[in-house]
């Protein structure tokens, strides 16, 4: 009776289906309005970008949300990518790093204006004022906005990003199946995006 040789074992076919898609390719069926692509790529990128924001601004709730504001301008500007300048990865990172930046100034300019004021200087210039006020509508119709979604949808959101949580995590807290999560996440963003004016 034959035998295969001494170690040598029988190598079964391949089960694996076909290769995930790269950032790059998810990246085109954003542009095109592919909502599940949009989440595929939130997943292989929320990571890098909430790490790039959370090592500039230290602070877990500035972090979650420039990771917003991030995710949020890669789904607006898909269709004005261009691969060219570089990596989907690349480009997301340094948007990242670039909102966290103008963040610490924000806040560092908030704090000058608070200090001011309690150094005895009651009459700020009108740019200052100009601009709290700006800020103030702005948090005002974010607000309004979160409330336009379902409860479902504004847990989901919330966790996700003002709590920096992932999607596994928010599937955990809110005990659903994950795949719910995700598509209560995908479909608030969307939400917020229409509610907020921002064009696709």
């Amino acid at each position: 009776m034959a035998s295969s040789p001494r170690g040598t074992a029988a190598v079964p076919p391949s089960s694996d289906g076909p290769p995930a898609p790269t950032p790059e390719e998810l990246m085109t069926a954003v542009a095109q309005g592919d909502q599940q692509a949009f989440a595929q790529l939130y997943d292989l990128l929320s990571p890098a970008v909430h790490g790039t924001a959370r090592r500039v601004l230290r602070d877990p709730d500035h972090a979650a949300e420039v990771t917003q504001e991030v995710m949020l301008e890669v789904w607006r500007t898909a269709a004005r990518f261009d691969r060219d300048r570089g990596s989907v990865r690349t480009w997301a990172v340094t948007l990242a790093h670039r909102r966290a930046v103008d963040r610490v100034r924000s806040v560092q300019a908030q704090r000058d204006r608070d200090q001011r004021n309690l150094d005895g200087e009651h009459h700020a210039p009108f740019d200052v004022v100009a601009e709290e006020v700006e800020d103030t509508m702005e948090h005002r119709r974010v607000r309004q906005c979160l409330a336009s979604l379902t409860a479902t949808q504004r847990d989901a959101v919330v966790l996700a990003y003002y709590g920096g949580r992932t999607y596994r995590e928010v599937s955990e807290e809110l005990a659903a199946p994950l795949p719910t999560v995700k598509s209560r996440i995908r479909d608030g963003l969307l939400r917020l995006r229409d509610c907020l004016g921002v064009a696709a």
